[in-house]
């Protein structure tokens, strides 16, 4: 037997290589080509196949089929299984750092095992240094062993690289505060501070790695803390967003419109798709499919701020046929008309067709708030025509009826819809809504936008993780914050405006109108006015067209006469033949043209006659002709204010656009100029206004340039447009009297205003006390419980978190509860919604509390403040009375 297993198999390679065999190949017999081509001579197949097999052994490379593609996927496979672990151990550390603060690292408890120590580059604030971390045997994963010491790894296995919690939270807060501070800018500034390497990309990716396990920990943290306290119910925190909205009372008086929220669209946060052409299978590069170059990355963004994108898509074009199955229409319902709707109407098919593709996200929002708010008003830019796309929406139309959906137009972009559309639509014309501007999207956006620069190239989860982490420290920081100084100034803006009562009776004696109901009146009168402005009737139409077509008819046979007369005068010449035939055949075709232009002008003229019923054509001169070309006049002159009217509108736009805060230079230079070209056209369109308001029957004054760039409000133009009825003596179309009616209309919005904020006001005094007290039992309960106390401890964070705005949320309301005016209560009231109150002890009294020696009422900010010290006195003896709690000790 041979002493190992291979010497029972030959090997005829190498008797090959020893010389001893000899090869039965060469070159000159084409036996390399047959190599080349895998045609082997059969009698040499077991030599081949050796070779092979002893090349591959000795050189063989395994085929690699991975990519780089899916890496980011791995490690966010990787840190999912850990992230429970992780979460435990960011509490553990949050509990252990509770006295000390982020200021300083926790150390290892010297009760610990440690089973080995892991070589890691720790990066810190002002520091990055080499240290060998302890890996403690209760540490269920290296990636949970680091956060509980106070690093997040880079790297979900085997981790080289970590950063401090306090230099990711630095961070977090700083971009928070500064959306335009991008990782890479301040990994930069990390790297300048330290001092010991230079920048590279690589950095910039493992922060973002640990930035990304941060954030997911700290969502997670915040699951947990909410269903500890029972508020993880899907929507909760869309039905306690704004506690002076929703935190209802018992016995508070009902609101004609119970909610107002607003709603735009925002492209200036839009993200550069990064997309890649496809090729066919002749390898030829498509010009209309693309496939995404992102890397795979299925996270989900935490939280509800985003709708899901089958809730969306279900509202698209494309599903409207399911929606359809047992649909029924209302007859009841008709399409109000507002006059704008015609504008979309007249928009070319694509723009048209996009806009409605884009309303699945108008109609999916709409939806999702009435499904869990209920009855609302909503404010919107287009939501004349909204209303309409809602109300026809098969499915949705009859549950926003149902619920009583209002959609309004905001003040400002009222300003560019027409009269007509602004007295169904606007705010101010809207009972209910109060000084409610229903803007509120322009100002966040403005703030919001700065998010752009750090997002347009992001990836899909990135984005939105960066939006969503915005808007939700902007609930806390920003909205709560300044909730009692919002309420406050509101309320003194009414105030403001009702002081406005004695004018308008001395401008209503001035002018003899007897009474507000007058006001009223003029309103429903100039509603049927401008209804009738919108279509001309088909007879005038037809007889403006058949009066058009005699003076062209005229035209035509005066130019007739003249070829007809003209008469080629020819040079007797021989050498001037062809040209004396040229100029002939001139004259013939102008005689031709002549004779085919007054036909066809005839035939059209004889088909008006038809349909007019004329028997005897109309002369110049005659009362029918003179009629027509008074109205040809007022169209004309409509033409005109039209293309002035929407020259203006552009003009006010751009000049906001212009002044907005987040415009680049590039942007504000473009509409400067844009401007300057605008301004030409205007003015020359006056100019084209003044000719046709001078050629009119009875002249209308000129307008002058001053005049039309000092416009506010659009609608003016729309009392220049002419009517069938006569509108100089109606007191409406007045200067002092529209004034006077416009400011009768927002006295009523400012009782409206009032209304809605005694009935705000005890709401949020109501949860500032429910809250506090809740939170306070509910830490105290959970402290209770077995190892609840990091829990506990991440309740209080939650409890501090919001609360520390209170005491300045309640020296505000006293300070306006001593303003003039006030006609309100800053006393708490019983919530109808008993969720609060749980675990209250039954029958607790109220009790007073201190007034906190770290509160500073300085630390406002309040320009408007009183800084006399008999107020600040008072002031300070009824914030003990009012800061009040249960007493959970009763």
């Amino acid at each position: 037997m041979p002493d190992n297993d291979n010497a029972m198999y030959s090997n005829p390679l190498e008797d090959v290589l020893d010389g001893t065999t000899l090869a039965d190949i060469s070159h000159a017999g084409g036996d390399f080509d047959n190599l080349a081509a895998n045609e082997v001579p059969e009698s040499n197949e077991e030599l081949w196949q050796a070779l092979r097999d002893s090349h591959n052994a000795l050189f063989g490379r395994r085929r690699d089929y991975r990519t780089r593609r899916d890496r980011t996927q791995a490690v966010v496979d990787g840190f999912k299984l850990q992230m429970d672990a992780i979460a435990d151990a960011y509490m553990d550390w949050s509990l252990k750092s509770r006295d000390g603060g982020m200021g300083m690292l926790p150390e290892v408890d010297p009760d610990e095992m440690v089973l080995n120590y892991l070589p890691l580059v720790v990066v810190d604030v002002f520091s990055s240094f080499d240290k060998l971390v302890p890996m403690l045997a209760a540490d269920k994963f290296v990636a949970s062993g680091l956060m509980n010491l106070g690093y997040v790894p880079c790297s979900p296995y085997g981790p080289r690289v970590a950063i401090t919690i306090r230099a990711l939270e630095v961070y977090r807060v700083t971009h928070l505060r500064c959306p335009r501070l991008g990782i890479q800018p301040y990994v930069r500034a990390l790297c300048d501070i330290h001092g010991k390497v230079a920048f590279r990309t690589y950095l910039s990716t493992q922060f973002s790695i640990a930035f990304d396990v941060y954030l997911a920990t700290l969502a997670l943290v915040e699951r947990r803390v909410q269903k500890a306290l029972g508020r993880d119910t899907p929507d909760w925190r869309l039905k306690n967003a704004c506690p002076p909205c929703m935190y209802k009372l018992e016995g508070e008086p009902q609101l004609l419109i119970p909610l107002l929220t607003t709603m735009d669209g925002n492209n200036s946060l839009r993200r550069f798709g990064q997309k890649a052409r496809v090729e066919d299978e002749g390898g030829e590069e498509s010009t209309t499919a693309f496939v995404s170059k992102a890397r795979k990355d299925d996270r989900e963004v935490p939280g509800d701020y985003y709708l899901s994108r089958s809730e969306v898509d279900k509202w698209a074009k494309e599903g409207l046929e399911d929606l359809m199955k047992g649909y029924t229409s209302d007859p009841e319902w008709v399409e109000e008309e507002d006059g704008c709707s015609e504008r979309w109407s007249n928009m070319r098919e694509e723009i048209t067709s996009r806009a409605l593709s884009l309303a699945k996200y108008g109609f999916a929002v709409i939806h999702h708030l009435i499904r869990v708010l209920g009855e609302l008003g909503d404010g919107y830019d287009i939501g004349c025509k909204f209303k309409n796309m809602v109300n026809a929406h098969p499915v949705l139309g009859p549950f926003a009826r149902e619920h009583r959906f209002r959609s309004l137009v905001g003040a400002f972009h009222g300003h560019a819809h027409n009269r007509r559309c602004q007295l169904c639509n606007l705010a101010t014309y809207v009972e209910g809504v109060g000084l409610e501007d229903l803007e509120e999207c322009e100002s966040f956006f403005s703030k919001s936008n700065a998010l752009a620069a750090s997002t347009r190239y992001a990836t899909t989860f990135h984005r939105r993780q960066a939006i969503s982490t915005y808007m939700q420290h902007t609930d806390v920081f920003d909205t709560y914050q300044g909730l009692a100084s919002l309420l406050a100034s509101k309320y003194k803006r009414a105030l403001e405006v009702k002081l406005g009562a004695r004018t308008l009776r001395e401008t209503m004696t001035r002018l003899g109108i007897p009474n507000a109901q007058t006001f009223v009146n003029w309103l429903a009168a100039e509603k049927e006015f401008l209804a009738g402005l919108q279509h001309e009737p088909l007879e005038e139409t037809l007889q403006m067209e058949y009066y058009q077509k005699l003076v062209n008819l005229r035209a035509a046979e005066e130019k007739l006469v003249l070829v007809r007369n003209t008469v080629a005068i020819e040079d007797p010449g021989a050498q001037q033949y062809e040209q004396n035939a040229a100029l002939t055949r001139r004259v013939e075709t102008q005689r031709r043209q002549a004779l085919e232009l007054r036909d066809n002008v005839l035939v059209a003229v004889h088909e008006l006659e038809a349909r007019l019923e004329v028997t005897q054509r109309w002369e110049a001169g005659c009362e029918e002709w003179s009629a027509a070309a008074v109205m040809v006049s007022n169209r004309r002159y409509q033409r005109a204010l039209d293309k002035l009217h929407g020259l203006v509108i552009a003009r006010l736009f751009e000049l906001t656009k212009c002044n907005m805060s987040g415009t680049g230079y590039k942007m504000r230079k473009h509409i400067a100029k844009a401007l300057q070209a605008r301004s030409r056209a205007i003015k020359t369109a006056i100019e084209q206004y003044n000719n046709a308001a001078a050629a009119l029957e009875v002249p209308r004054e000129p307008l002058s340039w001053e005049e039309v760039v000092d416009y506010t409000f659009l609608s003016d133009f729309d009392l220049l447009r002419f009517a069938r009825t006569d509108i100089a003596s109606e007191g409406w179309a007045q200067p002092a009297g529209r004034e006077a009616m416009d400011q009768y209309f927002k006295l009523l919005r400012a009782d409206e205003e009032i209304q809605r904020l005694n009935v705000e006001i005890p709401r949020l005094v109501t949860y500032m006390r429910d809250e506090e007290a809740f939170l306070e039992r509910q830490e105290a309960r959970i402290l209770r419980e077995d190892d609840g106390e990091a829990l506990a401890h991440q309740v209080a964070l939650y409890r501090m978190r919001q609360g520390r705005f209170n005491d300045a949320h309640r020296v505000r309301l006293l300070q306006l509860a001593n303003l003039e005016g006030f006609s309100g209560s800053i006393e708490p009231g019983v919530p109808i919604n008993k969720e609060r109150l749980v675990g209250a002890a039954v029958g607790a009294s109220l009790r007073a509390r201190p007034v906190p020696e770290s509160f500073d009422r300085a630390s406002l900010g309040d320009g408007d403040e009183d800084d006399d010290e008999t107020e600040a006195d008072a002031l300070d003896a009824a914030f003990i009375v009012l800061r009040v709690t249960e007493d959970p000790a009763q």
